[in-house]
């Protein structure tokens, strides 16, 4: 029945039970019964039902008609008292102890009178006493605490079984955070690994993905270093801010205080965790420091001290899977900036380094490194002073010459540091490195990478990251000097040696070369056509490897060798041994080419020829318009010493055509990777030479260009040669 409702029985009118009793029973927290003199009970309310009932059905049915003796069996039939009852009827207090439904003694202070006539009924009141509230209470504490224990243990071994074999570090810091938490019931964690200037934010429980949280702890700090020197993890609780520190406004620091030792701790805001109370313990292995972790609650709390003992026994475990953690992390980081060093420096040789390209740096560094960069204008330094391009209230100021270090490199820069003092009165981000690539000239290039004064400093591996760009932009720059001095050579090479065709009697002929690149004036890639005596004709097809100068001086080195070695009358196999000897003393060992030497005859009709390692050469028929490829072949040219070369023959009349080339036409690729190939080429020429001779090499270079896209990765050069009057006949 609802609580205050009274079941009555009979004798009602004896009772004379009105408004005012019903309202009184309702209003008790006390058990009461009522019952008449042969033990039968005439109302009870709630509260004895809770107290008296021995069972489901007996809560369901009530009390009401059921014999007083049943309630205190077998207690009656051991201490009878008076009228068989274990407690007195005068009213005066008795104690009787009952057992509850858990089988545990109840003890029960009762008071029982007879009320109204000498036969009438018996009023009962009953509650428990104070003795077994409070066992009461503390049995509920203990079962708590056990709950809570339980709790512990089981977030411990998850922690253990859920860590082990993580496939990786993401993955191990995501599991151990968010079982801390949960197993706590904490706000969130955080994890910070040890890094040789302080602890740098590794993960943070999901709770805290929207939340700012301190990215770097200095080791210095004196909070920081009271959990690096303590063996067991502080209880922390920030205290409220002081009436002086609100006056001031913005809070610059809060106090900390550990509720251990009582010792109060000034701390940065911005080193501050976004927790009211926190523990905060560092992970050791042998012997070192090497983690922070810190569990945090929204307000303040009382930390108890089994939450501290239980972080000391996760990261005690945690120590061994950290330091695999930790190595992990910095083998990621290290191929990291290395793959970012090596974009870097394939994006900066592509180009001729000038002011996008800086930009180009600037911007990659301050990616890679989260940080901003402020470029140094040593070329307007004047009195001692040079320009600084200051990255937050971008202004260009003279900063002081001895302030910046002159030793080229990367130089870190200390919050200490003089610059950084500079910096920092200037409202700037002072702390990071001053990069120079250690060149003198006027494209030297000086920076500061530069990260507020509370950020993470640059580690050792962004500091190696930075080294690496410092030398790919001291290798460009260099380059660049030595590519503009190259092109004043090519230039003076261009105008002294370009390859040309004489003009021979009976033989017609063009010549095409074009370069891959734009800025190249010389390359490897050469062909000559010398005039003999006696209707004789020496014509050369080559390709140096390399480019730029050296390959263009090799080139020339070449013709002049050829040219001389025509004359002597000597046939081109042998022409082109003697080349091979030449070469091996003239240049590196690395630098060879290949060659085309034709002796042509065109009194006999014939042209006797030694092709070393060079693409074979076709021969165009003008009796039925067919090709055939000269594929006699050698080796290359200035390789090996000792290299046996022979010669090709083939006939020649009047109106066919030979054309040369070097690999760069048939080796020309399409967008899709495709090369063009010998039968592209054959193609070409077949569909291009019906179309007569005039212009043929411009069409065929066309053709190649289409195909290509117009990216050609190679130079390119072609000869064609129409024999007008083969023979002796007019």
């Amino acid at each position: 029945m609802a609580q205050g409702n009274i079941a009555v029985v009979g004798q009602s009118g004896e009772l004379n039970l009105g408004t005012t009793l019903s309202r009184l029973l309702a209003l008790t927290s006390d058990a009461v019964v009522c019952f008449d003199a042969q033990g039968i009970i005439l109302l009870a309310n709630d509260e004895a039902t809770k107290l008296f009932a021995s069972g489901e059905k007996d809560k369901a049915e009530g009390l009401v008609g059921k014999d007083i003796w049943s309630l205190f069996a077998p207690a009656c039939a051991s201490d009878a008292q008076g009228e068989q009852l274990p407690f007195s009827t005068d009213g005066t207090s008795s104690i009787v102890s009952l057992r509850d439904v858990r089988g545990r003694a109840l003890p029960l202070v009762i008071r029982c009178e007879r009320v109204g006539l000498p036969s009438g009924p018996y009023l009962l009141i009953a509650h428990p006493s104070a003795a077994d509230t409070a066992a009461d209470a503390e049995h509920e504490r203990l079962m708590a605490e056990l709950s809570r224990a339980n709790r512990r243990l089981a977030g411990t071994l998850d922690i253990v079984l859920g860590t082990l074999d993580s496939p990786s570090v993401s993955v191990l810091f995501e599991r151990v955070l968010e079982r801390l938490k949960t197993t706590m019931n904490a706000l969130g964690t955080c994890v910070y690994l040890s890094e040789r200037d302080g602890f740098h934010l590794r993960g943070t429980s999901a709770s805290l993905s929207d939340v700012a949280v301190p990215r770097y702890l200095p080791r210095r700090a004196p909070l920081w270093a009271a959990v690096i020197g303590s063996e067991q993890a502080l209880r922390l609780r920030v205290l409220p801010p002081e009436g002086e520190s609100l006056r001031k406004g913005r809070l610059s620091r809060r106090n900390v205080m550990d509720e251990e030792s009582r010792a109060v701790y000034s701390v940065r805001t911005s080193q501050l965790p976004p927790f009211g109370s926190f523990l905060a313990v560092s992970v050791r292995f042998g012997g070192h420091v090497i983690a922070l972790i810190q569990v945090g609650w929204r307000g303040a709390r009382t930390i108890s001290c089994d939450d501290a003992n239980l972080l000391d026994a996760v990261t005690r475990y945690l120590a061994v899977q950290l330091v695999g953690a930790f190595s992990a992390l910095r083998t990621q980081r290290r191929e990291q900036l290395a793959r970012q060093a090596a974009d870097l420096r394939d994006a900066l040789v592509v180009q001729p380094f000038g002011e996008k390209t800086r930009l180009l740096l600037l911007d990659s560094v301050s990616r890679d490194l989260d940080c901003v960069c402020a470029p140094i204008d040593g070329s307007s330094a004047l009195d001692g002073h040079e320009v600084l391009h200051l990255p937050v209230s971008h202004e260009e100021v003279a900063v002081p010459s001895e302030l910046l270090s002159e030793e080229g490199g990367v130089t870190a820069l200390l919050p200490d540091a003089p610059l950084a003092r500079w910096l920092a009165e200037r409202g700037e981000p002072c702390m990071g490195a001053l990069v120079d690539d250690g060149t003198t000239e006027d494209a030297r290039v000086r920076f500061l990478a530069l990260r507020p004064y509370d950020a993470e400093p640059f580690d050792d591996l962004e500091l190696g990251y930075l080294r690496q760009v410092a030398d790919t932009v001291a290798a460009v720059t260099s380059g660049e000097q030595v590519r503009r001095r190259d092109h004043r050579i090519s230039q003076a090479l261009q105008s002294g040696m370009r390859s040309q065709l004489q003009q021979v009697e009976d033989i017609s002929s063009q010549g095409i070369y074009s370069s891959a690149t734009e800025s190249a004036f010389v390359g490897g890639d050469f062909y000559d056509l010398i005039r003999l005596p006696d209707r004789h004709a020496c014509v050369i097809m080559g390709d140096v490897s390399g480019k730029g100068v050296e390959a263009a001086s090799v080139s020339a080195a070449v013709r002049t060798a050829l040219g001389a070695y025509s004359w002597e009358g000597l046939n081109p196999a042998h022409m082109v041994s003697l080349l091979n000897d030449f070469l091996l003393g003239f240049s590196r060992v690395e630098t060879f080419a290949t060659l085309f030497v034709g002796i042509i005859d065109l009194h006999a009709g014939q042209l006797t020829y030694c092709s070393a390692g060079h693409p074979p050469a076709i021969l165009l028929r003008a009796a039925n318009g067919e090709l055939e490829w000269l594929e006699e072949q050698s080796g290359v040219v200035g390789a090996f010493p000792d290299m046996s070369y022979h010669d090709g023959f083939v006939s020649l009349a009047t109106g066919d055509v030979l054309l040369l080339y070097t690999d760069g036409t048939t080796e020309a690729r399409a967008e899709d990777g495709r090369f063009f190939g010998e039968d592209g080429l054959r193609d070409a020429v077949m569909r291009e030479g019906a179309l007569g001779f005039d212009g043929l090499l411009d069409r065929l270079l066309a053709t190649v260009e289409a195909f290509t896209g117009n990216h050609m990765d190679d130079d390119v050069a072609m000869v064609a040669l129409r024999f007008d009057k083969v023979g002796d006949a007019l």
